[in-house]
């Protein structure tokens, strides 16, 4: 008899805790706000290269070097832009019958960078035909972006509100308490300017004048994503 009555206990248990595990929320809203802007790219990036060919890989390797090194010190005596060198890498030219090394081929890099767009093109226009052009990219410093995603997170969190607050009117409540709510930034720069190998080994046979050049503007973006649940009378 004392077994026969314990049966409906552990039931009673049993169901008790699945309700308990389980929470049935109501009136719950999902929302989205975002909001954006449009900021100046205050930072250039330049990538040079050297490129050739030799039967001979240690002389080849001897000639991209002392190219290379000639443009560092060039670019170095502006000192207000980063220089460094780039990629550098070689790979073997074959024959028709693809069996055979006949040459070697290198390339090497060098990257300016700065925030004055004005000595940057002037920089690059004294290492071109020295070194080939193969692109510039413009972009938004780490400060100033950081700067203006702080801006953007106090609107979106504030037009996040606002819409709580139509979605409660909307629904006939008194009030809401936000259950969860993600911030997420979204950065999109311009393309890099990239030019054409026709162009670039012209740029190599004779000088060229510094490139001008427009930094344009980044679109830097603020989400904000939650759920709210309102509070009925």
């Amino acid at each position: 008899m004392r077994s026969f009555l314990l049966l409906p206990l552990v039931a009673s248990l049993a169901f008790a805790g699945q309700v308990l595990a389980e929470p049935l929320n109501y009136n719950q809203v999902s929302l989205r706000a975002e909001v954006q802007q449009s900021v100046n790219n205050d930072t250039l990036t330049v990538t040079l290269f050297t490129e050739e060919q030799d039967t001979d890989p240690a002389k080849l390797a001897n000639r991209i070097t002392a190219t290379l090194n000639q443009g560092l010190e060039t670019a170095r005596k502006n000192s207000n832009l980063k220089v460094s060198s780039g990629n550098r890498y070689s790979q073997p030219v074959y024959d028709e019958k693809r069996q055979n090394i006949v040459a070697w081929r290198e390339r090497g890099e060098i990257r300016l960078e700065g925030s004055d767009f004005a000595q940057v093109s002037s920089t690059t226009g004294d290492l071109l035909g020295a070194l080939s052009l193969d692109s510039m990219q413009f972009s938004l410093s780490p400060a100033n972006r950081s700067k203006t995603e702080d801006g953007l997170i106090k609107q979106a969190i504030e037009a996040f509100r606002n819409r709580a607050d139509i979605a409660t009117e909307s629904l006939g409540g008194n009030g809401y308490k936000i259950v969860h709510l993600n911030l997420n930034t979204q950065f999109m720069s311009p393309r890099p300017y990239l030019r054409s190998n026709k162009v670039m080994a012209m740029a190599a046979d004779a000088e060229m004048a510094s490139p001008a050049v427009e930094g344009g503007e980044a679109d830097v973006t603020v989400s904000a994503d939650g759920v709210i649940e309102v509070q009925m009378p």
